[in-house]
């Protein structure tokens, strides 16, 4: 009777093995939307509060004419405002159908995720392009055809577009991950 019971104690006192791990692609999706989310938002904020005025001297020598820059002064910065709003409502979207697919994971519309995440990415690149050339131009000029410089005056609005460039290539950096883990983890859907 002894032999018997020795068994069972030493089969109920072994831990039962651990659940498989899911949610590891789900939570870094999550995170990566939110941050996606953030950067949208955050590089709107900046280029949008980006607004300077300077005194400029004119040809008459003793007069100086205020001018301000504006992001609404250029289209490309218009453009890239637009572009960053709608990829941050978006990426807002898909932040909350993640998080509600980390409660429900056989609801996730991944293969709808990654033809979107395709298309905004395009889009956040080329707002972003967009703006950096005109920053681009700002900051350096172009001498061919006499555009002069205008980040050695406006220096503050500069700091601001180059900042909201800067954030939004972050952005564009966070949607290539995205498509990346999320490809991945169709491939791995796919029987062999």
């Amino acid at each position: 009777m002894a032999s018997t019971e020795a068994p069972a104690s030493k089969a109920a006192a072994a831990p039962p093995p651990p659940p498989p791990r899911r949610g590891g692609s789900a939570l870094g999706d999550l995170v990566l939307r939110f941050l996606l989310f953030a950067s949208c938002v955050v590089g709107v904020v900046v280029m949008v509060t980006s607004k300077q005025t300077e005194l400029i001297p004119i040809p008459i020598p003793p007069f100086l004419l205020s001018r301000s820059a504006k992001y609404n002064h250029s289209p490309a910065f218009i453009y890239y405002v637009a572009a960053l709003s709608v990829a941050g409502l978006y990426s807002l979207i898909t932040t909350l159908v993640s998080f509600f697919a980390l409660l429900k994971p056989n609801c996730y519309p991944k293969p709808v995720f990654v033809i979107f995440d395709v298309l905004f990415l395009g889009i956040l690149a080329s707002a972003t392009g967009a703006a950096g050339a005109v920053a681009y131009i700002g900051l350096k000029g172009n001498s061919n055809v006499q555009w002069r410089k205008v980040c050695d005056i406006y220096d503050g609005f500069c700091k601001h577009i180059g900042s909201s460039v800067a954030v939004s290539l972050f952005g564009s950096i966070v949607l290539s991950l995205l498509i990346i883990i999320s490809v991945r983890a169709l491939a791995k859907r796919i029987p062999k």
